[in-house]
């Protein structure tokens, strides 16, 4: 897919920039630099609106507040990693706010400042860029098969080369664990961090064991525990909680686990999951940060081992629940289980196919497509 459309965060960060700052967050190489560049006015290398910090002079431009007065929206990519870049982003704001715009980007410290601290309450909007999903690419013909292949981050969606996608993912991941988790926390074993981020592919869609990871490397259960938070600190990977509904006897505490990047998970099935869970994920996040809207993305389990793979909840209310299944299009029993002993009215097995049926008017099964424009995925 040589031309990928452009992102549909576009227009809400435009307006948003009328009134207040904005902070762009999400995975490394997800396109947030590309995004921010391209609403700069005659954009081309080297402009003086956009400034990253990991340039020295760049670094200076922001320190001395040295930019050009006629640009009005000023970038600042990477500032994040400046110590104080709290105070310095609400100066610069406060002061320049009448005749200047600004967009800060950036990975994990951003999403984590916004989740404790008030320098800056009030003053920015959080927007979370993900990958490419089949909605964003439009349907266009094939993206199904290229996102399962090739995943939604931009540079292997658009090569679409497997030998490509190999190399990105040994690049992504040493990046990764040797550059941003270094400027985010001071951790020595780097090579077993790397290890466990290596090992996590063949976890997805499982109940996470901490005490089986810790056996594996050789660490405690807390360390591991810790590893595991940072690594979804940095948008490798994220966790959904389980959902208890008063008439089941849900499991409380164990979470599941998947990742940004789906197209490292080798198991097919494991990885249709992960696509459908990172669909989800990118629908409740756009809801929140749109909309201002309370979302949840969970499961649901119980004391035996019934499963159902996703429910969605906006405002603590379920909206509906989603079972994985790639190519089966058997009805599973768990999902009549739960739809008589829970409020969700809605049941779907999401299968990669394109056969629908109905079961009942709570329980269906339906295409991955289908399904995305029935539930208005973004």
């Amino acid at each position: 897919m040589s031309k990928l459309p452009s992102r549909k965060l576009t227009p809400f960060i435009v307006k948003d920039l009328k009134h207040k700052m904005v902070f762009l967050a999400g995975p490394r190489q997800v396109g947030k630099t590309t995004l921010a560049q391209s609403l700069i006015s005659k954009f081309k290398d080297e402009h003086p609106a956009y400034l990253n910090w990991d340039n020295s002079d760049h670094r200076t431009t922001i320190l001395t507040r040295s930019w050009p007065r006629n640009e009005k929206l000023i970038v600042f990519d990477e500032i994040h990693k400046h110590k104080s870049w709290q105070n310095l982003i609400k100066g610069t704001y406060d002061t320049l706010k009448n005749t200047h715009s600004f967009l800060i980007t950036g990975s994990a410290r951003l999403d984590i400042f916004r989740k404790g601290g008030d320098s800056l309450m009030g003053r920015y909007h959080l927007f979370r860029l993900h990958p490419y999903t089949l909605p964003e690419l439009e349907y266009k013909k094939g993206a199904t098969q290229a996102l399962f292949q090739f995943g939604g981050f931009p540079e292997p969606l658009a090569f679409s080369d497997p030998v490509q996608l190999k190399r990105w993912h040994r690049q992504r991941l040493s990046h990764l664990i040797r550059i941003d988790l270094r400027d985010l926390e001071e951790i020595k074993q780097l090579d077993k961090i790397e290890l466990l981020a290596s090992d996590l592919h063949r976890r997805v869609g499982a109940p996470l064991s901490l005490r089986s990871l810790a056996l594996q490397l050789e660490c405690d259960p807390k360390t591991i525990q810790n590893w595991v938070s940072i690594l979804d600190r940095l948008y490798f990977s994220f966790r959904i909680s389980p959902y208890g509904a008063p008439k089941i006897k849900a499991v409380k505490k164990e979470q599941k686990l998947y990742l940004w990047d789906w197209s490292q998970i080798v198991d097919p099935g494991a990885r249709f999951e992960n696509m459908l869970a990172s669909h989800l994920l990118k629908f409740c996040h756009y809801h929140e940060d749109i909309y201002g809207e309370q979302m949840e993305l969970r499961y649901l389990r119980d004391d035996r081992g019934r499963e159902v793979d996703f429910v969605v909840l906006k405002n603590n209310r379920p909206m509906f629940a989603v079972e994985a299944k790639l190519n089966d299009t058997s009805f599973s029993e768990n999902l009549f289980y739960f739809s008589e002993r829970t409020p969700i009215s809605k049941f779907y097995q999401v299968h990669q196919g394109t056969e629908n049926k109905s079961a009942s008017d709570s329980v269906c099964l339906i295409g991955f497509q289908d399904f995305c424009k029935e539930v208005q995925l973004v």
